[in-house]
């Protein structure tokens, strides 16, 4: 089983919390991207970005003094995003870090896919950046079913579990295999009769789920549906094989 979750944009650099084991699978990919990114102008990079001065000027900066194979950061805790801070990789077990080295991976724009101690850099590149290169006309040709088959190998029960966002899960989906079991996991919340999904509970939510996946050593799908944190509960009705459906119960705070 793989279980899929999307970067953050912000990043931290620490070397003190856990040692980098690895290096990204998709390295010499990256180098090129990085290669690419540095021929840019501030202004074009700022429209890459999407981000105020100061960012493009941070993020400028970081691409030009970067080297990918050195200063690394694990990538489990090299991300700051809310889905992180929940998820709270510092604080797990050595059960706990064993599953995620195994089973957790992190899709990136800019890595393709990392594994929690892969060494990283902080970048930034989001997949749906329209960044051209190689001839693609965008980073989810660039990777095309890359991923997909990186997810598959030495996954011999065929399941992965989707905690990632739309964009970079479609990196991903595209490519599934009917001897794949992809499935969805959906956090939302019932108003008016209609399942609503909030982007910050959902990524409060995707990382306390990693959390209890990796706590409980959870290896078949079925067992997902236990997770009832935040207010959350599974709901059969809602959910079918490769859709798994969390409301959220009213009046429930869920902290």
């Amino acid at each position: 089983m793989r279980i899929i979750v999307s970067p953050a944009k912000k990043m931290n650099e620490d070397r003190d919390s856990f040692a980098v084991k690895s290096l990204p699978c998709f390295l010499e990919d990256t180098k090129f991207l990085m290669e690419e990114i540095k021929k840019l102008s501030p202004a074009e990079a700022k429209t890459l970005w999407k981000c105020n001065d100061k960012l493009t000027e941070l993020n400028f900066r970081r691409f030009a003094e970067m080297n990918p194979e050195k200063c690394l950061t694990p990538a489990i805790v090299s991300y700051e995003g809310l889905q992180y801070q929940y998820m709270a990789p510092g604080v797990f077990t050595e059960r706990a870090l064993t599953y995620a080295e195994e089973h957790l991976r992190i899709l990136s724009g800019f890595y393709g896919v990392l594994r929690p101690f892969d060494g990283v850099t902080p970048y930034r590149l989001e997949m749906q950046a329209s960044l051209a290169v190689k001839g693609k006309k965008d980073l989810y040709e660039f990777w095309g079913d890359r991923l997909y088959r990186n997810l598959m190998e030495e996954n011999p029960d065929g399941v992965i579990v989707n905690l990632a966002s739309k964009e970079y899960s479609c990196a991903v989906e595209p490519y599934a295999e009917p001897s794949c079991l992809f499935v969805t996991v959906v956090f939302a919340e019932e108003e008016d009769g209609k399942l609503r999904q909030k982007g910050t509970l959902a990524k409060m939510a995707r990382g306390e789920m990693v959390r209890f996946l990796a706590e409980n050593g959870v290896r078949e799908p079925e067992r997902i549906k236990k997770f009832d944190s935040m207010g959350y509960r599974y709901r059969e009705d809602m959910s079918d094989e490769r859709n798994y459906v969390f409301v959220k119960e009213k009046n429930s705070s869920g902290f």
